[in-house]
């Protein structure tokens, strides 16, 4: 049955509902302001900042409004959307990747220093993807592998003065046994039972941090961490022979140590995504996309759901332990502060925002959420702002994500992209 076609009226009273709703929400938020004087704190009013807010609410609505009516005439076919997106799909990968590798030519410490950091939630929004967007199982407290990693690497490295690349694969490897004891407790739980236990998960983690004193430094944190280095050169400017700029006889700067990093998380997260890629096309990544689909298929078709889990929880929790030591190493202290919910809520947000499934998705979505709140960074009073109204059309404009489509990573004769408005999303 087709629905009613929306009048002027209907489109204005829904507009002006709308409005009457952010005028709650923003009256005391963007038409108040606190400002200090000499005899204390002023409490002064913003009307027009009020008034262009709720008119960009009204003007917005009408106009998403008129979108929606006008869009079923013109849009084209769900299947010929996906099969565009995931042909752009070939040429953007490839450009990416190389303005990824040639960045610190052409950047400055700032651009690649926000590099490092896009590059580390893209890393982490790959490791999350394998637990959300290829097993279906909603993990909100993501951050405690993270914060495992970091810690892990910090105790060891400061501890038993063991280098970086030593400890890495010993930190992930931690990380992912506790994504195993993760995995345990949840075997059972689905939908929005799963997501309050992996979000006590990582309150957990947080609690054991600030408190455990004597072994994590409480909330002090752990200082004077180790850097990495190049086959077992520096990035200081001593002057000593074992460091970098004495052995290739160039002058020191601190950017050879930015550029440096840059190109070690870059490494980390071309491995996470190979590594993703290559499971995804194994029996077991098709095991994580049959439970996502449907769990009890799944168990219909003899897979083995306890090991689909396990496996897909430690292998999240290996890539956020990864990301974790490189948090460590590059900023040279941790500290609990550093891994609160607000983490896993971000990371979750670039992996639904980018696509379910999606590496390609994730990446963009990791850029435009890191990379795009720095351009706003003179606006601070706005950005968050602006960061929620972005939110609200993507959920209008692409609800499943930037790249939403899905490649069947086997199927009988040519495999074809499935939109998502053709799938039915799992209930892991």
């Amino acid at each position: 049955m087709s629905a009613r076609p929306l009048t002027p009226t209907a489109a204005l009273r829904d507009a002006a509902l709308s409005t009457l709703v952010a005028f709650g929400l923003f009256c005391a938020l963007i038409g108040l302001k606190l400002t200090p004087t000499d005899a204390g704190m002023k409490l002064t009013d913003r009307p027009a900042a009020l008034a262009i807010i709720l008119g960009a609410v009204f003007v917005g609505r009408l106009l998403m409004l008129g979108w929606r009516a006008w869009r079923p005439a013109g849009t084209p076919s769900p299947r010929l959307l996906a099969e565009g997106v995931t042909r752009a799909g070939r040429y953007v990968g490839p450009v990416f990747l190389l303005l990824a590798l040639t960045l610190p030519l052409y950047s400055g410490r700032y651009v690649i220093d926000v590099g490092i950091l896009v590059l580390t939630y893209v890393m982490l929004g790959w490791g999350l993807n394998i637990v959300v967007g290829l097993a279906g199982l909603l993990d909100l407290g993501y951050v405690a592998f993270y914060a495992v990693g970091a810690y892990s690497y910090a105790l060891i490295s400061t501890t038993f003065h063991v280098g970086f690349w030593t400890a890495l694969p010993v930190a992930g490897l931690l990380a992912a046994c506790w994504g195993v004891m993760l995995g345990f407790p949840v075997l059972r739980l689905r939908g929005d039972y799963l997501a309050i236990v992996t979000l006590a998960f990582g309150e957990i983690i947080r609690v054991v941090l600030i408190n455990w004193t004597n072994f994590t430094g409480g909330p002090n944190g752990v200082s004077d961490i180790p850097r990495p280095t190049l086959f077992g050169l520096k990035f200081t400017g001593s002057g000593d022979p074992d460091t970098f700029a004495a052995f290739f006889h160039v002058p020191y700067s601190v950017t050879q140590r930015f550029v440096f990093l840059y190109y070690v998380i870059l490494g980390l997260a071309l491995l996470t995504n190979w590594v993703s890629l290559r499971l995804r096309r194994l029996p077991l990544g098709r095991a994580w996309e049959a439970l996502r689909e449907d769990e009890i298929a799944c168990r219909a078709l003899g897979i083995n759901v306890t090991i689909t889990k396990l496996t897909a929880f430690a292998m999240g929790a290996l890539f956020g332990g990864f990301a974790g030591a490189f948090f460590a190493t590059r900023q040279g202290f941790v500290s609990p502060e550093s891994f609160t919910f607000i983490e896993s809520a971000l990371v979750l947000s670039i992996v639904v925002l980018g696509g379910l499934g999606s590496q390609l998705g994730v990446a963009l979505a990791a850029l435009v959420m890191i990379g795009g709140t720095e351009l706003f960074r003179d606006f601070a009073e706005y950005r968050m702002l602006i960061f929620g109204v972005a939110l609200v059309v993507m959920m209008v404009l692409r609800p499943r994500g930037l790249v939403s489509g899905r490649t069947p990573s086997i199927a009988l004769g040519a495999r074809k992209q499935i939109a998502a408005e053709l799938v039915a999303q799992g209930r892991g």
